[in-house]
């Protein structure tokens, strides 16, 4: 199924053979020009990081679990939640285990933690000069633009809205766009029946070698400067890769606890990849876990929705990306889904899961507002589109079987001048807490 951001589909004039062995399962990928490889020609760049792996441990029981008990008659209060959402006994194996809230609140933290020391140090987000490539100077350039075109074939809306960053931040924003994308190609593109885990061990490989300055195409040599100049850090990529990994070999979701963690993996990560290049107002008053706490839900948000309107889509594939206790819960099961007749079960167990999809956006406008001002407009354009894919839902009288929710052309254009007067108003002079 498709993550947050739009799939890219190749053309004809991108096929390449990847010669490193990472798609070699399949032979010929079309994702770059092969006439602009470039493995030599980066192979001069070197991230100014420290070498040196340092262990971090993560731990806090705050996590907010409200989200897990949305929709769901009789959990509607914290108090009627268990009481270990977060640390869960395992009764089989006398372990400990830790929920999936924890597990990404944990990253959230850390994630959260680069960028406070980097802000407290300087007050401001600092971006480092371009990696200087002898012989080369124009290579990089030619290469954010192609991350560019490709942002503004494939998502038009969020495009428009980068261009009122920065130069430096748009063209990082298009270079995390396109990782992305080549990333969910490959379990969701034309060559996904041949991926295998051994491709994407491979990709993740080549995902190291990039943050150390060592890009093997000139895509990747795009991110492999954004890293470099921003504080960006590699544990949301290393995810979202491990999100892919479950597409290969998950199909069903037990639970919400599942779910989320899945949602964290292929679109809350995108938050957390962002966030350091976007850059938060020097006017929010709201603490940097709060703002990247938006930016996940934003993310999870996002993909919540586009689970329930690819239902029918995703069950002609075999998957159902559904919390199977809810479903039964709601007095439905796969071969109800299978067989595509929406039933007044089917609409109430909808309605549930659209209002949960909703909260999360709720919670992710929270934080909007705290991002640089420049950096605001595509978000909010983002958000706003995503909302509307929820009231399509309704508007088909919830058969997402055999009808695709979408918003109208003249919709998405409707959203845009609300989108950029939301990106106007001010951070919150009073502290958030999202």
């Amino acid at each position: 199924m498709s993550v947050t951001l739009l799939r890219v589909a190749s053309s004809p004039s991108l096929e390449v053979s990847c010669s490193n062995g990472l798609l070699d399962s399949f032979g010929v990928v079309k994702l770059v020009d092969s006439s602009k490889f470039l493995s030599r020609d980066f192979v001069s760049i070197r991230a100014k990081k420290n070498d040196k792996k340092k262990t971090r441990r993560f731990c806090s029981l705050s996590t907010d679990i409200k989200y897990a008990c949305v929709g769901q008659p009789g959990l509607e209060s914290a108090s009627n939640f268990p009481l270990l959402s977060n640390v869960l006994a395992n009764p089989t194996a006398g372990e400990v285990t830790v929920s999936s809230e924890q597990k990404v609140y944990d990253v959230v933290l850390k994630q959260a933690s680069l960028v406070k020391r980097k802000l407290s140090s300087t007050g401001e987000l600092e971006v480092k000069p371009e990696i200087v490539l002898p012989g080369n100077l124009s290579l990089l350039s030619e290469a954010y633009d192609r991350c560019g075109e490709i942002c503004a074939e494939y998502a038009k809306t969020f495009y428009l809205g980068t261009l009122l960053m920065t130069p430096e931040r748009r063209r990082a924003i298009w270079a995390i766009y396109v990782w992305c994308r080549r990333t969910d190609e490959l379990v969701d593109g034309p060559n996904a029946s041949h991926i295998t885990a051994t491709a994407m061990d491979r990709w993740e490989s080549r995902l190291d070698e990039l943050f150390q300055g060592r890009p093997f195409d000139m895509l990747d040599a795009a991110l492999s400067d954004t890293v470099n100049r921003f504080p960006v850090d590699i544990q949301p990529f290393k995810d979202m890769i491990e999100g892919m990994r479950m597409d290969l070999k998950k199909s069903r979701y037990k639970s919400f606890d599942e779910l989320y963690l899945y949602c964290y993996y292929v679109a809350g990560t995108v938050g957390l990849m962002s966030v350091p290049v976007m850059g938060i107002s020097t006017h929010s008053q709201a603490t940097t876990e709060s703002v990247y706490n938006a930016a996940l839900a934003l993310g999870i948000a996002n993909q919540l929705t586009n689970i329930l309107r690819d239902v029918g889509e995703d069950a002609r594939r075999g998957r159902v990306y559904l919390p199977q206790d809810e479903l039964t819960l709601a007095g439905l099961s796969d071969d109800d889904i299978f067989a595509g007749k929406v039933t007044d079960k089917w609409r109430n167990f909808m309605k549930s899961q659209i209002k949960r999809a909703r909260t999360f956006f709720d919670e992710a406008e929270k934080g909007v507002t705290e991002l640089n001002e420049q950096s605001r407009w595509p978000v909010w354009a983002s958000l706003l589109l995503y909302r509307q894919i929820l009231d399509e839902i309704e508007a088909n009288d919830y058969n997402n079987f055999t009808k695709r929710a979408y918003v109208s052309k003249t919709k998405k254009l409707l959203s845009l001048p609300l989108a950029y007067a939301r990106s106007m108003v001010p951070p919150s002079k009073k502290l958030s807490h999202v």
